[in-house]
């Protein structure tokens, strides 16, 4: 049995499971924050839409393999132990992330920099998927009776407390190295310094002992020989793993990755707002709001946690577009105003348009559709398409003025480049006639309505994210918790949220609208409320020693 009781010790058993997850989450962000300078020196070899959803789809990449981490740690956690099992996620997440500062970039070594770039984020990956259950898991079975959605809910904070470290630090080096330095190699500071965090975070958790609840399984001899088949062979528990994907942990990962990501992404990339400004507003948004992942867990130990997740998700379906139009407001009321007096329309024959995502840079979008399309994305513009006969020449619609588009499909590359470099002239004069900014002017923007706008956004995180560990941890079998708890979460968190940028933006660059992307967040949400609603037992005070 650990020498740490249940109920006593917990400052050391929250602090030491903390320490470490807040690392592997300031790891695993600082390439989300950084996804725009990373794109620019490990996918320069194709266009920039197409380079834009790259850099995002490496960012998800790492997102795609949390479900099999889960799998593997998940099993050797319930075999192993927890402490063992987290103390080895955190050596190959610090590992991966410091070599991503040494990787030569496209320029220096051609299409190898991607590669290695991505096998790098997918043993982030794998190491994340196996962190969160373990140290998830490790604090529940310390918590006293009554106390458990309280004690999880610091680990709740670390993926927030880890973006918000990662943000401090970027700011940092930003504000020491300069924008130019920054973007040409001071990106690669903050990787570099995780391994500085790496030697404290160990230090912590060599400290730890064992938890209770796995050690009394081992002395009596109860602990898992095939966790594996127990937790998704046995149809009992194979639905309870279902029932926590698509009842829980899917709309808490859409809502959570749409109010810290694709917040961020959307003020940089559509809104046009400084990064360093961004990220400072987003970081005061978190900081404000971090304190409610305390909140609302201790709320859940007692009103249960099924309500305040599915409530979070149900407000956050009915609440995304009217926020994220009240941000473009508050923080580009330029863009705002212009999209309202003179919205921008795309009359082109839909045969003569390509969707934009070019996946060996080899495609050339030369036709007159395609280059008006590009144009209105790398300007982060709205627009409507139009549909006009076939064979017509593209023309894009600003206000009342009409901007004709040119056929580029028979030109030499040289003579297309100066003839789109001459048009886009042409075009970004009619925009600015009509009042759109090239970028978001900080002296004309609401801050402390874009603050108050973000922060409404992570209060609706710490809602469905505050007490889902608690929840998980409730739902399945000391023998085969690990595995069985880190499956969903991680399809949930590493598919359903991972994938949400990559995809959003997608599905902005094919239609044209800045705010379409948000559907996706917003019927998954709904869909994991009503299916929680009909589906998910509370199980709020289970005996979580069985």
């Amino acid at each position: 049995m650990s020498d740490v009781k249940r109920g006593g010790g917990h400052l050391t058993v929250i602090g030491g499971a903390s320490a470490g997850t807040i690392f592997e989450w300031y790891d695993f962000y600082l390439y989300g924050s950084l996804a725009g300078f990373i794109s620019k020196h490990f996918f320069s070899g194709v266009n920039e839409t197409t380079g834009y959803i790259f850099a995002l789809l490496a960012f998800a990449a790492g997102f795609f393999v949390r479900p099999f981490g889960a799998v593997v740690f998940g099993r050797l956690g319930d075999l192993w132990g927890r402490k063992n099992t987290f103390l080895v996620t955190m050596l190959l997440m610090g590992g991966s992330t410091f070599v991503v500062g040494l990787l030569p970039d496209y320029k220096t070594i051609g299409v190898a920099a991607p590669i290695l770039l991505v096998l790098m984020r997918l043993i982030q990956g794998l190491a994340l998927g196996g962190e969160y259950g373990g140290a998830a898991t490790y604090v529940a079975e310390h918590a006293p009776p009554g106390k458990r959605g309280l004690y999880t809910s610091f680990i709740q904070t670390t993926a927030t407390l880890g973006l918000f470290l990662s943000l401090i630090v970027i700011l940092g080096v930003r504000g020491q190295t300069g924008e130019d330095a920054f973007a040409d190699w001071g990106w690669r500071i903050p990787f570099l310094a995780s391994a500085l965090l790496l030697v404290v975070s160990l230090w912590i958790r060599l400290r730890l002992n064992e938890s209770p609840v796995f050690q009394k399984m081992v002395d009596e001899g109860r602990a898992a020989k095939k966790p594996l088949s127990e937790a998704f062979a046995e149809p009992r528990n194979l639905k309870l793993v279902i029932l926590a994907l698509v009842g829980l942990t899917a709309g808490q990962a859409v809502v959570w990755y749409t109010g810290q990501f694709y917040a961020l992404f959307f003020l940089e990339k559509t809104l046009k707002v400084d990064g360093s400004l961004a990220n400072m507003l987003v970081a005061v948004a978190l900081l404000l709001g971090t304190p409610f992942f305390i909140v609302f867990g201790w709320l859940s130990d007692k009103v249960g946690r099924k309500p305040i997740i599915l409530a979070g998700c149900l407000i956050a379906a009915l609440s995304f577009f009217p926020l994220f139009k009240a941000l473009t407001v508050a923080a580009n009321p330029a863009l705002a105003a212009a999209s309202a007096s003179a919205p921008v329309r795309v009359i082109a024959d839909p045969a003569a348009c390509a969707f934009q995502f070019d996946p060996v840079g080899k495609t050339a979008f030369t036709s007159s559709c395609d280059v008006a399309k590009s144009a209105l994305a790398s300007a982060g513009v709205s627009y409507e398409n139009v549909a006009a006969p076939a064979g017509t020449l593209a023309a894009v619609e600003v206000g009342g003025t009409k901007v004709a588009s040119f056929e580029g499909a028979s030109m030499p590359t040289k003579a297309f480049t100066e003839a789109q470099t001459a048009w886009r002239k042409q075009l970004g004069a009619a925009l600015k006639t009509a009042g759109y900014p090239a970028k978001a002017e900080p002296e004309k923007m609401n801050k402390p309505m874009v603050v108050a706008i973000l922060f409404a956004l992570v209060l609706l995180v710490t809602m469905v994210y505050g007490p889902i560990a608690a929840a998980l941890v409730e739902m399945f079998p000391a023998r085969i918790r690990y595995t069985s708890m880190s499956l969903p979460y991680h399809i949930g968190n590493g598919w359903f949220g991972g994938f949400l940028p990559t995809t959003a933006f997608a599905m902005v660059a094919a239609t044209g609208n800045i705010y379409y992307g948000l559907w996706y967040p917003v019927v998954v949400a709904a869909a994991t409320a009503l299916i929680g609603f009909l589906f998910v037992k509370e199980m709020k005070g289970a005996d979580i020693d069985a």
